[in-house]
């Protein structure tokens, strides 16, 4: 029996892995990726085409709202501070004349880089709330996980010292 309920343990969570993996490359393929691509844009129109891609995508999905936090609130995983930048940088790039000034193009992409982007480690990351690619499942996530590998671990030891190797 210890051995069923270690084994079935073990599945739920490898399918907790693939469903978080899973869920962060569609996240990434569908907003993520295009946050960066608007961050790392050299002009206006290319990063307001790929900003408007991610942004639709936070309205479709009704990423406007709410926390990820699954215990409390932190305000680095505030959802609707996050969405009201992106919808204010939108705004920015389509406020901005065709005509501008060099300077001022290179102002506001300068801007949009920094709101987009974080630059720790020397490499440039997607600014936004950890665990967003799961919202709003977050608490059932971190539940699943947190009691298949607790059962698993516990299923693990009671095998191990049924066995010989004691």
């Amino acid at each position: 029996m210890k051995k069923i309920i270690c084994i079935l343990a073990c599945i739920s969570f490898a399918l907790w892995a693939a469903l978080r993996i899973g869920n962060g490359v569609d996240f990434e393929q569908k907003c993520g990726g295009y946050l960066k691509l608007a961050g790392d844009a050299n002009t206006i129109e290319l990063a307001e085409r790929y900003l408007a891609i991610a942004v639709k995508h936070c309205e479709d999905q009704d990423l406007t709202k709410g926390y990820t936090s699954v215990f409390y609130k932190t305000p680095d995983e505030n959802i609707a501070f996050w969405y009201i930048n992106l919808k204010a940088s939108l705004d920015d790039l389509r406020s901005t004349p065709a005509d501008a000034p060099q300077l001022v193009v290179s102002n506001v992409l300068m801007k949009l880089r920094e709101t987009l982007l974080d630059g720790g480690d020397g490499k440039a990351s997607v600014t936004c709330p950890d665990g967003i690619s799961i919202y709003p499942n977050n608490k059932a996530f971190f539940a699943w996980g947190l009691i298949s590998l607790i059962v698993a671990i516990i299923a693990g030891i009671g095998l191990w010292r049924d066995s010989d190797y004691w």
